[in-house]
């Protein structure tokens, strides 16, 4: 959503014109899940973007690596029909990228080894003719535990190794590696622009980048890692002062009850999950309901002198947004090895003129202003207030220290913040922002992965806020401007307690 509310007759934005990013590298050294991320991120700014997989292209039409010729993989002496098997698929998914361009799209990635100079260089010279900028994409990775991590948690559960044996499939896989590396030819020539990521992420080379867009590709990629995590998203408790953006009113008696059952929902859920010894980071927004919600994971430490919780308060400027400085306080439990941090730009949403109206007060007193927000509710903003696309402008630099933290994260927030956070991670359209439903009381589970993320809910609260005190149904937002009332439905499903499958 960094991008402007505005279109172009071509479809393309920043001036930047149509771009194919081409990686390059070994198999098993992060490729795909650097692809499928920033794709997720140039989409998110507004770029229509698509990653053209080989390895996808070639199952979908062939099959699994079982259907295939045995010399299909290697990549020296071939026969003539692998040989006439692999033009056909190369050609294939080369037409896929002709006609994403075709259709109007900006950004193409072609996720594929391209590990020789001559392959790579036929490839950029047919799409530099026709005006596409090319940028190779190379990958490199001499640490083999990072490698050994890929293969094992992506590779050997694609549908080519469908019923082998985990250590057989590893093993098949390394010897893959091997044969590829005799032939491959690290991009050293300069005549098209590159990025070379060294370790996924440890270093980073750049040559000859040009443009805001290409820039911005960069800085998202000086800011992914590969490592497994969990992120976890929960509503605050509920609020002694309901539906008042001004009030910022503190946890009402059920609202701490509530924050109590969350940290022993999540402490049992990572207990299962065998997460129990890795370091868990809560992010809250600085408002008294959302922070004070993270309180209980801190109790432990401070019932304990010689535990006593660490805080630190700083004005820093933020590490991946130089333009802009941020408070954040951090406060660290070592009994549950819990850190808690408060961000500003976590609030939520301001709703200007119509704070402390529900939407029928809304469209009474201001008919004109609804019928406008009815029609695009990401879009408009009421006067003196933020539109769903101001708040993601303002979540962007919360979205890159996302893509950075390595540890598993417990995001407590506000409804539009959730949102947001969520619709980010799992590809949702903008236009579905406003209606998703974040109930108090579920807990989301997200977990990024190379092939997109994966994603459950658990539902733990039914206490009051939830549904409202009696018969107050309008009590499960606490503030209105985060009503789905009159929005095209978009639900997360809930598992209920014990009807997960660990």
């Amino acid at each position: 959503m960094v991008a402007p509310l505005y279109t172009t007759d071509s479809g393309l934005l920043f001036h930047a014109g149509k771009i194919l990013i081409v990686t390059v590298g070994l198999p098993a050294r992060g490729k795909t899940h650097i692809s499928r991320a920033l794709e997720r991120y140039l989409r998110w700014t507004g770029v229509k973007t698509q990653v053209v997989s080989l390895g996808d292209y070639r199952r979908k039409t062939l099959g699994g690596a079982q259907k295939l010729p045995p010399d299909y993989f290697t990549l020296g002496e071939k026969t003539e029909a692998t040989k006439a098997l692999r033009v056909k698929i190369s050609g294939g998914c080369e037409q896929t990228i002709w006609d994403y361009f075709g259709d109007g799209g900006q950004v193409v990635i072609y996720d594929a080894n391209n590990g020789t100079r001559a392959a790579r260089h036929a490839l950029a010279e047919r799409f530099d003719k026709e005006g596409v900028h090319v940028v190779m994409l190379e990958s490199l990775c001499d640490n083999p535990d990072i490698i050994e991590r890929n293969i094992r948690s992506v590779k050997i559960s694609s549908p080519d190794y469908r019923g082998w044996d985990p250590d057989k499939a590893v093993e098949d896989y390394w010897s893959r590696i091997h044969d590829h590396e005799k032939y491959y030819e690290p991009v050293e020539e300069t005549t098209w622009p590159y990025i070379r990521i060294i370790n996924v992420g440890e270093k980073i080379m750049v040559n000859n980048i040009q443009g805001y867009l290409q820039s911005r590709i960069v800085f998202f990629l000086m800011n992914i890692h590969t490592r497994y995590r969990t992120i976890y998203f929960a509503r605050s408790g509920q609020s002694l002062i309901e539906h008042s953006f001004k009030a910022d009113s503190d946890l009402s008696p059920a609202g701490w009850e509530y924050g109590e059952r969350l940290k022993e929902f999540v402490l049992e859920r990572r207990r299962k999950q065998g997460l129990s010894d890795r370091r868990l980071v809560i992010w809250t927004s600085t408002r008294r309901r959302a922070h004070h919600t993270a309180w209980p994971f801190l109790a432990t430490a401070q019932a304990s002198a010689a535990s006593a919780p660490e805080v630190s308060t700083i004005t820093v400027p933020e590490p991946t947004s130089p333009d802009s400085l941020t408070t954040a306080t951090r406060i660290s439990s070592p009994a549950l090895n819990v850190k808690v941090v408060e961000k500003q730009q976590m609030s939520e949403i301001n709703p200007g003129i119509w704070d402390g109206l529900s939407p029928d007060q809304a469209r009474k007193y201001f008919p004109d202003d609804w019928e406008r927000f009815s029609k695009d509710p990401y879009a408009f903003r009421a006067p003196r207030a933020e539109s769903y696309h101001d708040l993601s402008v303002r979540l962007e630099p919360v979205l890159i220290e996302l893509e950075r933290e390595q540890e598993d994260l417990l995001i407590i927030g506000h409804a539009s913040v959730i949102r947001c956070l969520l619709a980010y991670l799992i590809g949702l359209p903008a236009s579905e922002i406003p209606a998703i439903e974040i109930a108090r009381g579920d807990l989301l589970e997200v977990v990024p992965a190379s092939y997109g993320v994966h994603s459950q809910a658990f539902h733990f609260w039914d206490g009051p806020g939830r549904h409202g005190a009696g018969n107050d149904e309008t009590n499960f937002y606490e503030n209105y401007a985060e009503d789905t009332k009159g929005k095209r439905k978009v639900v997360v499903e809930v598992v209920e307690p014990g009807a997960a499958t660990e």
